[in-house]
């Protein structure tokens, strides 16, 4: 535990927006929280 690679949001984005033409953004609080947010389109 505590020795990622540190690439777990680019690999994620790359999947999110470059594979599924979706949406990855972060909200962050300094010494608060953080938020993720995730939008991938779907077909109807």
């Amino acid at each position: 535990m505590g020795k990622g690679t540190g690439l777990g949001l680019p690999i994620t984005r790359q999947i999110v927006e470059d594979k599924h033409g979706g949406k990855l953004s972060c909200d962050s609080q300094l010494g608060k929280d953080t938020e993720f947010v995730i939008e991938i389109p779907i077909g109807i």
